[in-house]
């Protein structure tokens, strides 16, 4: 998944994979004119804050009284599937809305009203717990899920339609159109399985009811919750219908499947139509994960990874993989520590890491990766996700 919230497991898919999906532009986008959202971006706190605090803290404390001997405290989601399906009943969720509202200088009617209107979602608390018994990690077989023949052709009609757009962007930020391109084929097919959860949502349940068995519960609730509030401010902005935006389980957007606050940081309007459309406009799609990517440290002109030869018996994996995919080493080191380079690696000044993908109980695949290769990771935490980046846009530049 894109710069979202799920980190998976190396043989697993983005997030957006396990979700129904729906159809590229299927989104309804609302008119920017929409008289249900206030007039203006920008609004006069002194003015209108304190009116609509009154009426969301008179809100708020009736549905106190109404949940009066009702836990309020944060519950697990399998305590909270057969309670009321809005969150508008839940206390704790509309006293956040409050918190969201003077964080982000938000008229506070406006967040209540959209929160009360998300709703549980059951099936998706259980989607951020781990398997108690993950399956082996398979490189090869998710490999055959990514790069494959329908993707590589859809990679491929996406380059030659986009071929103009997309050099663009590898001239203004330096980041490669294949990558470009093998990310929006990996994420979503280039807009074809953006996901058809309603984002409201999706984040509600995920920050009032993350399931407590993830080994990091708190943090991700946390973070989730930020995402919600990032959304909200988002939604605001852009003038549109909160109920409007359509992603993944986990909340992320459009073709390049971005998080809340990563669309609010680093995606740009790269067709100059004076808005960002992550849903609509391929451009701004190319031009935000370029951004993206110089943002993670993308170094133009560098090389994401070299072929390796590594002979099991005779190299010191345990030292070799102790850093995991962050590079450490320089070219001398992985070759005293047994590993045989090619003379590109050999000749290459920067530190490597050796990335190891495990192929189940066969033998694992290697390679080196540069910083490139860990700028790619930064977008979905797997090092088989940033091979299949690779491997795909390749495949499309060269089919």
């Amino acid at each position: 998944m894109g710069p979202s919230a799920v980190q998976p497991l190396e043989n697993q898919a983005p997030a957006l994979a396990r979700t129904p999906l729906r159809p590229l532009y299927a989104v309804n986008m609302a008119p920017r004119t929409d008289d249900s959202l206030p007039a203006a971006h920008g609004h006069d706190r002194s003015s209108i804050a304190a009116p609509d605090r009154r009426r969301a803290l008179t809100r708020l404390g009736q549905m106190a009284l109404a949940g009066a001997g009702t836990a309020i405290a944060h519950p697990a989601w399998s305590q909270t599937a057969s309670s009321a399906a809005l969150y508008g009943q839940r206390p704790e969720a509309m006293a956040y809305a409050l918190e969201i509202a003077e964080q982000h200088f938000l008229p506070p009617d406006w967040v209540a009203d959209a929160i009360a209107q998300a709703r549980f979602l059951p099936r998706v608390p259980p989607l951020m717990v781990p398997s108690p018994h993950p399956a082996a990690r398979n490189w090869a077989a998710y490999r055959r899920r990514f790069v494959e023949p329908i993707r590589i052709r859809a990679a491929q009609r996406f380059l030659d339609n986009e071929i103009r757009t997309l050099q663009r962007a590898q001239d203004q930020f330096g980041v490669p159109v294949d990558i470009i391109t093998g990310i929006l084929g990996v994420e979503t097919i280039y807009g074809q399985q953006m996901g058809n959860l309603r984002v409201i949502d999706s984040l509600s349940t995920l920050s009032f009811d993350f399931p407590r068995a993830h080994p990091r519960a708190q943090a991700r609730n946390a973070y989730f919750k930020a995402e919600l509030a990032a959304f909200l401010a988002l939604s605001f902005r852009q003038r549109k219908p909160v109920q409007s935006y359509m992603g993944s389980y986990a909340g992320a957007m459009g073709l390049p499947q971005f998080m809340p606050s990563n669309w609010a940081r680093l995606a740009i309007d790269f067709d100059g139509d004076g808005q960002v459309d992550l849903f609509g406009s391929t451009a701004d799609a190319i031009g935000s994960v370029a951004n993206y990517f110089i943002a993670h440290q993308w170094t133009p002109g560098m090389p994401t990874h070299f072929e390796v030869q590594v002979d099991e018996s005779r190299a010191d994996l345990a030292t070799l993989l102790e850093p995991d995919i962050k590079p450490t080493f320089t070219a001398a080191d992985l070759q005293r520590l047994g590993l045989t380079l090619s003379p590109q690696a050999a000749a290459y000044p920067g530190p490597l890491a050796l990335i190891e993908l495990k192929n189940g109980t066969d033998r694992s695949t290697y390679y080196l990766g540069t910083d490139n290769f860990y700028a790619i990771t930064r977008y979905n935490w797997s090092s088989s996700y940033a091979m299949a980046v690779i491997q795909l846009g390749q495949a499309a530049m060269t089919g």
